[in-house]
């Protein structure tokens, strides 16, 4: 046996710290994450199969439904507009009074079908505008914003124009909350006033105090489809993530990605229980 004082101090440091590296593995702490009973009741009772993690901004309170899936990668769908547009804006091809001229082409949903402001697109999920914007930002640039960030698979592929519906662009639960921490402390590479263009379109005043910023998504293109509804509420000078997801076996599940968070921010004690909102987009 090869003991320490054969090996010399720096053999010794070596070791101890390739122990240290092995034991704070993102597997070792993803095994200490546990399931929250009563968040799990709110899905048992909805009868879907999904996650949220729910977690106060300092880390300090965090709870989750399904861990294992929550630690699992999905297409974000319209979750990635919340970078996009902080990658869009930065790279002035977006702008905050920017408008997105209808092509003429009917699409599926009507509210599509005309001129749209960059808040409209984003509030209501504008695939077109998007892509309008994807394709000048381009892969190149990217793969330039994706290296200062940490998010998810991080590529932008196959398609430009499609990759966050139908293409390699993946992100777990987990990973949004920490992307969503980095976002409500401005510790992303972008500037204070893409920041606050951001800000104002994702924001709904929930009244008493309470204003949440969140962003809806849906990928109907895969199989199982996913949902999602990411965000953060503030309220009383604090901020709480959330990030949920969820599989859509027929489109009237789509109002249970808000109503889900919704009423676990009310288990909580963090809304007040006559606390709306609108189950559109």
């Amino acid at each position: 046996m090869i003991s320490f004082q054969s090996m010399g101090r720096f053999g010794a440091f070596l070791c101890l710290l390739m122990g240290a590296i092995l034991f704070y593995t993102p597997h070792s702490r993803a095994a200490d994450l546990q399931q929250d009973p009563a968040l799990a009741q709110l899905f048992s009772k909805a009868g879907v199969n999904g996650t949220l993690v729910l977690q106060r901004l300092d880390g300090s309170q965090r709870s989750i439904h399904n861990p294992q899936r929550a630690q699992t990668r999905f297409l974000p769908a319209s979750t990635f507009k919340i970078l996009n547009t902080l990658i869009a804006l930065e790279r002035g091809v977006a702008k905050p009074h920017m408008i997105f001229k209808w092509d003429g082409v009917v699409r599926s949903y009507k509210v599509w079908n005309q001129d749209l402001t960059l808040s409209q697109a984003f509030n209501i999920s504008c695939v077109w505008c998007y892509q309008q914007l994807a394709q000048q930002i381009g892969v190149v640039g990217y793969r330039a914003a994706f290296a200062g960030l940490s998010y998810g698979t991080e590529a932008p592929g196959p398609e430009l124009t499609n990759f966050w519906l139908e293409g390699d662009l993946a992100i777990s639960a987990l990973e949004q909350i920490h992307f969503l921490k980095q976002l409500v402390k401005q510790q992303l590479p972008f500037s204070p006033a893409s920041y606050t263009t951001l800000k104002q379109m994702m924001g709904h005043d929930l009244g008493q105090g309470a204003i949440l910023y969140a962003k809806t998504g849906w990928a109907a293109r895969v199989k199982p489809q996913i949902g999602w509804y990411v965000g953060y509420l503030q309220r009383a000078g604090e901020h709480w993530l959330f990030a949920l997801n969820m599989e859509i076996t027929q489109p009237k599940q789509l109002k249970l990605r808000k109503q889900l968070v919704m009423d676990a921010l009310r288990l909580k004690g963090l809304l007040p229980p006559l606390v709306q909102i609108s189950h559109e987009g």
